[in-house]
């Protein structure tokens, strides 16, 4: 099977598991749809229950509900830090690659033979060692043979390393070496230098490690010191020495250049050298060696190897050893003997040095030379063959011991077989040659390891072979699918694979056209570019670019292998100019379009993944580059990408948002003339207006991946648009009353009488404050303000002469700078909606996003003045918070506005004599203009400069975070199984087994009373009393939380505190609603704040581990006169949907799968929203109570979704509490409101009510409702709790106490029961949480 079927079948098995890295399902795209899906799943879990009634499995498909929210690698990390770039992310300088190529330039031969004349210090046996570079020297006068000898060393030399200048210089003076040496440094220049000397016929070097040569009459034998030899060839050099007794040569050197140190210097570093034997050894005599075996085992290794082994072999006997000289073939030609053994030796030996030598040391000897790589492949021949006659070859750098590496005998084998055919290949040339079985085997050992390997254990020492591999046409496809199935194991193998060398060959690979190895490259490249960016530049070097281009644009690849192509291609346009033009050239941006346009209309359901990065490639092109912007615009860039702002998946929305974001200019391109800016300019602005609508309508989605996206393309369209914004800023900024403005609007002119209110500007509609549409005449009357001069912002730079500057500077600048703008502005309106835009952001509910949005205001002139929450320190429980604020106001000059302070609107009549406390402020950025050296930190609190358009301005731009991102999606294994899932599904099993012996005990047990004693009592420290709680289901934990939105997770039945935290630091009205998302899995904690905000925590009952999932802000505006949101909440696990409302005129309908909002539901109803309740088995049912007593049932599935309204309570008090009535019953409901009434309804035979309960005379404050048994729980303000069956029974009361523990007890703020078990947890205006259970179970 291909890999690219491969992946394709691993992909469709990855998607449907639970615990998918980053899977795209469609399961929510039509809710009844979704419903069905995941019906049908819940039936096939719950057959592994029980008895398998159907009864049991009815049970297990309604309660159980099978969808998984916010497990996307998106979720993996805290929502504040995982899109910053993550440490995966940041690839550091790639070890892999080498610092320089060498090459070899020269090679100078020094033979000292003296033949005929043995030196004195050596006793030759009889018969003796005689062939020299495979001759013999006494088979011709000894001139000729020594002639001939150096011609055939250089002839075996050349073989290595053809283009070198050799030199041969035969039984020389001391003064022709010196001459040599320096005329082969004077060709050399800088590349490297090969000394070779051979001195079997001089005495042995001395113990000073001086050489001999001779004197001109060859009456005398000359010592040649080392330190002249080095002084002639400089460095980088290699020193080969054949003689006995080298290693005297070597230790010289060593103590030359003092390599015993550790600050050895850098020129000794490239200092090479072989030595045949040790200090004491002398050479080989025997006969059945050459005289120069260390020199033949370097140069001639095939033949020395093949030698060596007949004659310890059985094949000696039938084969005849001068065979050997003839065995047919060349050595690079792979299709023959000699070829394959040259390849099969290549193989071994590298793979021996791979798995033995330490990697950096590898690199440098066999990957930097190829002379030099040769030289040490045949080092390790010669170290077992010279070792088989006691002889020791010492190099430097000193290699392991690697003669008994057992892949030797994987080359005896191999040159046995080889061996065994080659009688018949010489005898009949026209026989046909049978391959060696070794490279198929060792693939076959390489495929065992990827199956049982990891990167745990020991790397698989085939990988060199693997390498060689590639080179062959027959064995390539079967080598690419098994290395891409290594590179898939992770950034380690990928490292591994690089430090081999399999770079060159992969790229070299490009240039086929071979079909079959299409698919397989791309994934190979998707995963060295996803570890090493800085291969853009070879791929562009080498034209390898339209290799993927090609592959992108042909027919029949699957979308997840084009993803991968296009991800090649993003990463070779990334930050690369020569990447971005020479993809332009080759049309990327009309082969990417064509295929946004084409998934649109045709295929309802395109790969995500695809689209994802198609927009990021076009993003990538187009980013920073003109010319390719102008493109873009001309090919309708804008139109294609639009649509995919509402696609399912965040991730294809933020990609889109990108590619939209980097298609505006900012304006640092100064090259282009003034006559080509007139030319494109109607064009440019249009087009800039249409992406910037479009991005402004995702303002407020409910990914901050999309959110962060949209802050900075906002921040590049400021840039570009600075002085525009600043005009629609202070417009907007305006006072309602234009009589109540004498100078600039501060607050000592705002005291008109009766109606002079500071007005709210909510961020969500974000209202202008004036429809005064005129720019302020500035005047210097500003100092009569009180506040002008007293330091209002706590040291800010507010004095009367700043703010002067400040708001006159905004109207000259935009007539002088922007005088070229002027005649093509944007509609104002445009500029207003940007600027709220730049509000809602800097105030998101996420971090990170507010910080990215404050940046943004920064760039208009609008800073941030850091404002310390209001808390009382010393609680109990809590992680430690940072020094500073993250989250800090706004300000504007020498005027209060209340920015919607945490949705906490002010409003007063006389000037304040201190500041109110808010925590969102509004200034003028001014004194920066003069202090630019207060920028020093990024994070000290202040706004950027006034920006110019210069160079260094560049960094004070926001970066997008969703390339980097979701480049780390390629960094994982992309074919892995489903190991970890399978763990998932064996707990969650587990969980359901729980969950469905308790809801069986709920439903038929009979509950008499609930104890009026609770089992446990926790005093949370809650100073404003509990706001509301929740129980953990399956472990003894309840989680409360307070009107400061401080959370705190309790084990009642430890009486320990497991964590507490703050939901954010700048808290307005308290948290409206806590949720468990995924309760049957791990579960995450939804808290939703009274503002709509919401935001949702991992590892919440881990003390200082709480990490926040995600976060948005679930309703957009409120109704005309509305003070607060008053927002509420309900999550439904069945759908996947979150349902808010509040005092807005619609129920927005969130699917948190997809983190969009769906809907808006009109509420059609004129008062707010005061309780929503979401069916817990019927997904797509919703109940919703009104202030006015009212209640409405919708179908959010049907296209009219208002199913029926009543008004069941007579008196017009709100709503307080609202619940579906536990079992199977689609829309039987409990409804109690404010007056003390509780009505039980069945909506969908009557809208009249069947039961009525008058609880509490006008104190109603709290309902509960059991998920599974027959018991409601009332409270009231009168300290009471009451307890009722469905069929309006008493079961009991439980009173609070005038005092407990010496603690006033306050009313009863919130109940909620446990969904499994028959525990409520009631939480109280004081700071008490109580848990109880009824009397027939164990008091714990």
């Amino acid at each position: 099977m291909a890999l690219g079927d491969l992946m394709v079948s691993r992909f469709s098995q990855s998607s449907v598991s639970l615990a998918s890295s980053h899977r795209y399902d469609e399961d929510c795209v039509s809710s009844s749809h979704g419903d069905s899906s995941r019906r049908k799943d819940s039936e096939a879990t719950s057959s592994v229950y029980g008895n398998g009634t159907t009864e049991r499995a009815a049970t297990s498909m309604a309660y159980l509900p099978q969808t998984i929210v916010l497990r996307e690698l998106r979720h993996d990390a805290s929502e504040a830090s995982a899109l910053l770039g993550t440490s995966e992310s940041i690839v550091l300088a790639p070890k892999w690659r080498l610092k320089e190529r060498m090459k070899t330039g020269c090679v100078a031969l020094v033979m000292c033979l003296n033949i005929t004349v043995d030196p004195p210090d050596v006793i030759k046996i009889s018969p003796c060692a005689r062939i020299e570079a495979w001759i013999d020297p006494f088979s011709m006068a000894p001139p000729k043979a020594l002639e001939t000898i150096g011609q055939n060393l250089s002839t075996q030399y050349e073989r290595w390393q053809p283009r070198a200048r050799y030199k041969v210089q035969l039984d020389p003076t001391s003064e022709e070496v010196k001459k040599l040496c320096l005329t082969c440094r004077k060709y050399a220049k800088t590349e490297r230098v090969l000394f070779h000397y051979n001195g079997h016929g001089v005495p042995k070097p001395t113990s000073n490690g001086e050489i001999w040569v001779f004197n001109k009459s060859y009456t005398q034998y000359i010592p040649l010191s080392i330190s002249e030899l080095d002084s002639w060839l400089k460095t980088p050099s290699i020193y080969v020495f054949d003689c006995s007794a080298a290693r005297m040569i070597l230790n010289a050197f060593a103590e030359l250049h003092d390599w015993g140190s550790s600050g050895s210097s850098g020129s000794s570093r490239d200092c090479i050298l072989l030595a045949a034997c040790d200090v004491h050894e002398t050479l080989p005599q025997s006969v059945e060696f050459p005289a120069d075996v260390f020199t033949a085992c370097l140069t001639t290794p095939i033949k020395m190897a093949l030698k060596w082994f007949c004659r310890r072999s059985l094949l000696k006997e039938i084969i005849d050893e001068t065979l050997i000289d003839r065995i047919p073939g060349r050595q690079n030609d792979r299709k023959t003997l000699l070829g394959e053994l040259n390849w099969i030796f290549t193989a071994v030996t590298d793979t021996i040095a791979w798995n033995v030598l330490p990697h950096e040391l590898f690199q440098r000897l066999f990957r930097q030379d190829l002379l030099v790589a040769s030289l040490f492949r045949n080092f390790l021949l010669a170290e077992r063959i010279m070792r088989s006659a006691n002889c020791n070859p010492i190099s430097h750098p000193m290699l392991p011991p690697t003669h008994q590496h057992h892949m030797w005998d994987a080359w005896d084998m191999a040159a046995e077989i080889c061996l065994s055919h080659l009688p018949q290949l010489v005898l009949d040339p026209n026989a046909e040659f049978q391959p060696s079985p070794f490279f198929t085997e060792q693939l076959t050992a390489f495929e065992v390891w990827l199956d049982h390997g990891s990167e745990h254990k020991k790397p698989p020492e085939q990988l060199p072979i693997v390498l060689q591999i590639l080179l062959s046409q027959c064995h390539r496809f079967r080598a690419l699918v098994l290395l891409g199935r290594f590179l898939d194991m992770g950034s380690w193998a990928v490292d591994l694979a690089l430090s081999v060398g399999i770079f060159p060959y992969v790229l070299k690979l490009l240039q086929t056209t071979t079909n079959e190895l299409r698919q397989i490259l791309v994934f190979i490249w998707t995963k060295i570019l996803a570890l090493d960016k800085s291969c853009q530049i070879d791929l562009v070097k080498d034209g390898g670019h339209t290799y993927f281009i090609r592959f992108l644009d042909s027919s029949g690849a699957f979308p997840e292998q084009r993803a991968m192509a296009a991800f090649v291609l993003a990463v070779i346009v990334d930050g690369h100019r020569r990447g971005q033009e020479a993809c332009l050239e080759a049309n990327l941006i009309g082969v990417c379009l064509g295929h946004l346009e084409a998934s649109i209309p045709s295929d309802p359901q395109p790969e995500p993944l695809f689209l994802q990065w198609l927009c990021l490639c076009l993003g990538k092109l187009w980013e920073d580059f003109m010319e390719a912007q102008i493109m873009g615009r001309e090919a309708n860039a804008f139109q294609k990408l639009a649509p995919l702002l509402s696609e399912p998946q965040p991730e294809v929305r933020a990609a889109a948002v990108f590619a939209l974001g980097t298609l505006l200019d900012i304006g640092f391109d100064s090259s282009k003339s003034v006559v080509e800016d007139e030319f494109d300019d109607d064009e440019k602005i249009r087009a800039e207006e249409a992406i910037i609508k479009s991005l402004l309508d995702v303002v407020s989605d409910g990914s901050p991946l999309v959110r962060a996206e949209v802050a900075v393309a906002l921040a590049r369209f400021a840039f570009g648009h600075k002085q525009h914004l600043k005009l629609a800023a202070s417009s907007y900024w305006k006072p309602q009353s234009s009589s109540l403005l004498t100078s600039l609007p501060s607050i000592a002119k705002l005291h008109d009488a009766g109606s002079a209110k500071l007005v709210s500007l909510h961020m969500s509609p974000l209202t202008r404050a004036s429809t005064d549409s005129q720019p302020v005449a500035r005047e210097a009357k500003i100092s009569s303000s009180p506040l002008g001069s007293a330091g209002l912002m706590n040291g800010s730079p507010l004095s009367d002469d700043s703010s002067l500057h400040s708001d006159s500077g905004i109207m000259h600048d935009s007539v002088s700078n922007g005088a070229v703008h002027q005649q093509r502005l944007l509609d104002n309106a445009v500029y207003s909606q940007c600027v709220r835009a730049m509000f809602a952001l800097a105030k998101d509910p996420s971090p990170r996003i507010a910080s990215l949005g404050r940046r943004v205001l920064s760039i208009i002139g609008i800073e941030q003045v850091v404002a310390k929450p209001s808390k009382p320190t010393g609680r109990l429980g809590e992680a430690a918070t940072a020094s500073h604020t993250p989250l800090t106001g706004l300000a504007r000059s020498s005027s209060w506005f209340d920015m919607h302070a945490g949705n906490l609107p002010l409003s007063f009549r006389t000037p304040p004599v201190s500041p109110p406390r808010t925590n969102y402020l509004l200034r003028r950025v001014c004194s920066l203009e003069f202090k630019p050296h207060l920028l020093a930190s990024p994070d000290s609190g202040l706004a950027d400069p006034p920006l110019g358009i210069s160079g260094s301005e560049r960094s004070l731009l926001p970066l997008s975070t969703i390339y980097s991102w979701s480049c780390g999606h390629f960094s994982k294994p992309l074919l892995g199984g489903t190991d970890a899932s399978q763990e998932i599904v064996t707990k969650r099993e587990e969980k359901e087994k729980i969950a469905l012996d308790h809801i069986a005990t709920c439903q038929h047990s009979s509950i008499s009373k609930l104890s009026n004693n609770p089992i446990a009592n926790w005093d949370t420290r809650f100073e404003t009393g509990t706001k509301t709680a929740l129980l953990h289901p399956f472990s003894p934990i309840v989680v409360a939380a307070d009107e400061n939105e401080r959370i705190r997770v309790w084990n009642y039945e430890e009486a320990t505190l497991l964590n507490g935290f703050d939901n954010h630091d700048f808290p307005d009205k308290g948290i409206s609603k806590l949720c468990l998302v995924n309760e049957l899995d791990d579960s995450f904690l939804l808290v939703a704040s009274c503002d709509g905000s919401v935001r949702i925590w991992k590892n919440y009952a881990t003390k200082g581990k709480q990490k926040l999932v995600t976060g948005f802000s679930s309703i957009q505006g409120h109704k005309p006169g509305a003070r607060d949101l008053n927002a509420v909440v309900d999550w439904q696990q069945q759908s996947g949907y979150l349902y808010a409302s509040g005092e807005v005129s619609t129920v927005a309908l969130w699917d948190l799968e997809k983190e969009q909002l769906l809907r808006s539901i009109p509420s059609e109803s004129e008062c707010g929203v005061t309780a929503l309740s979401a069916s817990q088995v019927h997904g797509g049912q919703l109940a919703a109570g009104f202030a006015d007593g009212s209640l409405r049932l919708y179908d959010i599935r049907s296209p009219e979704p208002l199913v029926c309204a009543t008004r069941p309570h007579q008196k017009v008090e709100r709503v307080v509490g609202l619940s579906f009535q536990p079992g199977l019953d689609l829309a039987k409901v409990v409804s109690a409101s404010q007056a003390g009434d509780i009505q039980f309804l069945d909506l969908r035979t009557t809208k009249e009510t069947y039961l009525t309960i008058d609880a509490h005379r006008g104190s109603l404050t709290a309902l509960a409702v059991h998920r599974h048994a027959p018991i409601i729980a009332s409270g009231s303000a009168k300290q009471l709790i009451k307890v009722f069956s469905l069929q309006g029974e008493q079961l009991g009361i439980i009173r609070y106490y005038p005092s407990f523990m010496a603690q006033k007890i306050g009313s009863v703020s919130c109940l909620t029961f446990h969904p499994y078990q028959v525990l409520l947890a009631a939480g109280a205006a004081d700071s008490f949480v109580s848990v109880y259970t009824h009397d027939n179970s164990q008091a714990r």
